[in-house]
């Protein structure tokens, strides 16, 4: 059973959608104490990093998370819900994470592209594996749909995945039982949504 955390941050129904096409059931979960019941977690979301870390702490969902994972089992982060993985972000002012990947949450330098890029990036764009994992199993440096102006620095040991966009940035990540998708797997047919199968099947 996988569980979908809502807090107030876009529609989760194209989510719902993915995991039926796979025929995987996932529950939205809204509150803290709701989570131990289910197998996998997945942290979904579009929109401002501070007002998601606020609705998270509002409904005890910050600490029922953490402890989510203490107890092993696997969660996935995509678009937003990857960058709350992080330490802190620059959107809007400083705000904290949820620490569970080192690192931040930048916006796009478009000083640092080697030629000009319109930020968002948004659009179809490739990601190229660092290191294989189970998330990746039956796919090879796959075409996902991006939707973002903000993105995570972190360490290589905790890099799986790179996007180009102007320069290379850390478009998936990995730690211990801990994933992250910076593009959607809900909106990247096919390729997209071996990711989630392949999800719904760690242990």
């Amino acid at each position: 059973m996988v569980g979908i955390v809502y807090y107030n941050m876009g529609n989760l129904q194209s989510v719902r959608n993915a995991f039926e096409k796979i025929g995987v059931k996932a529950e939205v979960v809204t509150e803290g104490e709701e989570l131990k019941k289910y197998d996998r977690l997945l942290l979904p979301g579009v929109g401002a990093f501070g007002d998601a870390m606020e609705h998270l702490r509002e409904h005890n969902l910050v600490e029922a998370i953490r402890e989510f994972v203490q107890m092993g089992r696997p969660l996935l982060g995509i678009c937003l819900g990857m960058q709350l993985l992080f330490e802190e972000s620059s959107e809007f002012g400083t705000h904290r994470g949820l620490g569970l990947i080192p690192g931040k949450v930048v916006r796009f330098d478009q000083m640092q592209m080697e030629t000009p890029h319109k930020i968002p990036h948004m659009g179809w764009n490739k990601m190229f594996f660092t290191r294989q994992t189970p998330l990746f199993a039956g796919l090879t440096n796959p075409y996902l749909y991006f939707v973002h102006s903000y993105h995570g620095v972190t360490s290589p040991d905790y890099t799986i995945g790179e996007t180009y966009y102007g320069y290379k940035f850390t478009s998936a990540v990995n730690r211990q039982n801990i994933y992250g998708f910076q593009p959607h797997p809900e909106k990247s047919h096919r390729q997209g949504l071996k990711i989630l199968e392949n999800f719904s099947k760690l242990k």
